[in-house]
């Protein structure tokens, strides 16, 4: 029972969002773990995961095996640093990850399509991976368009997208955020599986464990 976390754009809360789900999964006896293949700028992220999967025999280089210091997409922070993004290191350390834990999240970097290697974005990784995707949306206005352009794409790919998590990442809300859900429910033949509203601090129940079992 594994799955895929991308977001609509970068910034839109996806780790806030995964450390949530496994801490919730944690809370109902899943053994679950984070996995963020690749980090950019800082690992604040990675060891946000890392703490959340409250597992003392892993370290970060095992939750982030790829870490650039540059804050940008991966393909342009490895060139800045005359680095190569090495793919199959990756899914080898996903599937370590995956033999020892039965549930694993994986985060993606940035939005859906961007760029990982000079060749490959982190769609196509996910593709390899052929996990049930989750994707998590800033709720705000714009977040119709982006969210069903991404959701159209994932299931053009033919993987399962699970579901759609909803992150009020302002303080305010407005029309936008208010409707958004149902315009998407409308629009799309996925389930928006969670609304989480800005600060929140825990996901009670979990919205994943029985959507995921049903997606394999």
């Amino acid at each position: 029972m594994h799955c895929f976390i991308t977001g609509t754009d970068t910034n839109v809360g996806k780790t806030y969002v995964t450390c949530l789900l496994l801490e919730a999964l944690r809370r109902e006896g899943v053994e679950a773990v984070g996995f963020k293949p690749v980090a950019a700028g800082d690992r604040t992220d990675a060891a946000a995961i890392l703490h959340a999967c409250q597992d003392g025999t892993l370290t970060l280089d095992d939750v982030n095996p790829v870490f650039l210091k540059a804050p940008a997409a991966p393909h342009v922070a490895a060139l800045l640093e005359n680095k190569t993004i090495h793919v199959e290191a990756i899914k080898e350390a996903f599937a370590r990850l995956a033999l020892r834990h039965p549930t694993v999240l994986v985060e993606g970097a940035g939005g859906w399509e961007v760029p990982l290697t000079a060749r490959q974005t982190m769609a196509d990784f996910a593709q390899d991976l052929a996990l049930p995707v989750i994707v998590v949306v800033n709720n705000r206005l714009g977040a119709l368009n982006h969210t069903i352009l991404t959701v159209r794409n994932i299931q053009a790919r033919g993987l399962t997208c699970a579901g759609i998590i909803l992150n009020q990442v302002a303080d305010e809300r407005d029309t936008a955020s208010i409707s958004n859900r149902a315009m998407l429910e409308q629009f799309l033949d996925v389930p928006v599986i969670a609304e989480v509203m800005h600060g929140e601090t825990e996901i009670s129940p979990c919205p994943l464990q029985a959507l995921l079992s049903s997606c394999q």
